[in-house]
């Protein structure tokens, strides 16, 4: 079997073909023999423009179904797809682009924003975003198939798609993923989500990113779902909006996002909402808790990585388990190991995240040092530290990055986190090490008020709960009130840039 006959082609022998696949803020409704037919003509162009079976090809362009057809028309072509967010610099698309070696380049981005990204793009075929849309609205009203070139046979260890990490610890690494990973997804963290033909889902995270690229293509197209697309920026708002009129029965965002709609969301009385899904940062258990009383649904938390393509460690709805990761999907192997790689086998275990499984990508694209550093040990070093009890879940404490040297001890951010999140008054926060004057570490904690708030008054109920509910060397020596966290393309919360504010 291809791809394309694996997320597609398959419901064209069944009622799902008519079925609507996407709901596109300027498509519309577009459905799976649309979807089908529209990806084989473009197909059908990458052969005109002499791409070869085997090559990259660049999709940049926000989320939309031409960006859907666009990596199904590669994959039916044989070719890899290299999904990137336009969000990204300018910098940053022009290395991902010479980096990953593209031979091909779908761009839907503005003249002004091509004509700033041309001398930095390599010299390669090009198709626009209206050439595609053309293709869609010319089959849509008609009753024939198009003739159309049969979809390249993929065998399970050619490469399908490459990922590029978020660089958020330097600079961007591919992670090229095999057709095989992409077709285990659905028997993974797919089998909890469960989804089926009535189900309609919507993501805040993008196509670009390894966690919406899942949420909104390879899950739910192997289901026969229906997809809503969001374009441009989220945020809490927007979402709300989106949820109140296309009625989703499967949200998946982050938690910035659900703290948002914690906060305001009031669904009314219409919702189709059955589950909802957190991923890409820790989830603060008070978060997960009024979230699921506001959205009414169990709030599943999750832990995935590009590097094994999707999700891998999630709780269930069953048992939305509030303050943890919950454990392994199905396929899945985790073990906390120590630093010489050791597994870890005992109650309460603290150590670094290995995941064994068949979506882990092995390498990184021409990176062996950082390739030997992750891919390891039978699997990847998810650069996550976590604690476990004996066959219960599994807690997340930080990145490795992140934990801090505070007088020669170890502290897990979320700690000194956890305790300024039950002040009230607090929207959020979060805790980075800077070096003081002397050029040690010391903790400083950002934190944003409630909009009711007043900020010093909420600085000072901070550092007195925690001179309470911490012990001293524990304790953040600043405390900085800012209006809003920083946040990477992704939606993570970029602790580098809090580092170079907290510096100056």
């Amino acid at each position: 079997m291809n791809l394309i006959d694996f997320f597609v082609g398959k419901h064209l022998d069944s009622p799902r073909k008519d079925a609507v696949a996407y709901v596109d803020p300027v498509m519309g409704d577009v459905s799976y023999t649309e979807l089908f037919t529209a990806a084989g003509a473009f197909a059908d162009l990458l052969g005109a423009a002499g791409l070869a079976a085997g090559s990259r090809g660049l999709v940049l362009a926000d989320d939309s179904v031409t960006t859907v057809v666009a990596i199904l028309g590669l994959w039916w072509h044989g070719c890899a797809a290299v999904p990137v967010n336009p969000a990204l610099s300018d910098k940053d698309i022009g290395f991902i682009a010479t980096d990953s070696g593209v031979r091909f380049e779908y761009l839907d981005i503005s003249a002004r924003r091509l004509s700033a990204l041309a001398p930095l793009l390599p010299d390669a075929p090009q198709v626009h975003g209206d050439r595609i849309r053309e293709l869609i609205l010319r089959q849509r009203g008609s009753s024939t198939m198009p003739e159309l070139p049969p979809p390249v046979q993929c065998p399970p260890d050619r490469e399908v798609l490459l990922q590029y990490t978020s660089g958020s610890t330097g600079v961007p690494k591919g992670v090229p993923h095999r057709a095989a990973a992409l077709m285990s997804v659905p028997a993974g963290f797919g089998l909890l989500a469960a989804l089926t033909p009535g189900d309609t889902v919507l993501s805040t995270a993008k196509l670009s990113f390894a966690y919406g690229f899942g949420n909104s293509l390879l899950l739910p197209l192997s289901a026969g779902a229906t997809t809503v697309l969001l374009h441009g920026g989220v945020d809490a708002q927007i979402v709300a909006s989106a949820l109140r009129r296309h009625r989703p029965t499967v949200l998946f965002s982050v938690p910035r996002v659900y703290a948002g709609l914690a906060e305001s969301f009031d669904g009314g009385g219409d919702s189709r909402l059955r589950l909802a899904v957190s991923a890409g940062e820790a989830l603060p258990a008070d978060l997960c808790e009024r979230t699921m009383q506001r959205l009414g649904v169990p709030l599943v938390n999750s832990l995935g990585t590009t590097e094994a393509l999707y999700i891998v460690v999630a709780t269930t709805p069953a048992d939305p388990a509030p303050g943890t990761i919950g454990v392994p999907v199905a396929g899945v192997r985790a073990t906390v190991r120590d630093h010489d790689g050791r597994v870890l086998d005992g109650d309460e275990v603290e150590g670094r995240l290995h995941i064994a499984c068949r979506s882990v990508a092995g390498r990184y694209l021409d990176r062996p040092e950082a390739t030997s550093a992750t891919f390891a040990d039978g699997g990847a070093y998810t650069g996550d530290i976590v604690r476990r009890a004996r066959g219960g879940p599994i807690r997340y404490l930080g990145r490795v990055d992140d934990f801090l040297n505070l007088g020669g001890y170890k502290v897990a951010p979320a700690e000194i986190e956890g305790v300024i999140r039950a002040v009230a008054g607090v929207r959020d926060c979060a805790v980075v090490g800077i070096a003081d004057e002397h050029g040690l570490q010391q903790a400083v904690a950002f934190v944003v008020p409630r909009g009711d708030r007043e900020a010093g008054a909420v600085r000072r109920a901070v550092i007195s709960s925690l001179r309470v509910d911490l012990a001293s060397f524990k304790r953040p020596g600043r405390v900085e009130m800012v209006d809003a966290l920083p946040t990477t393309w992704t939606g993570k919360l970029a602790r580098n840039q809090l580092r170079t504010i907290g510096a100056s």
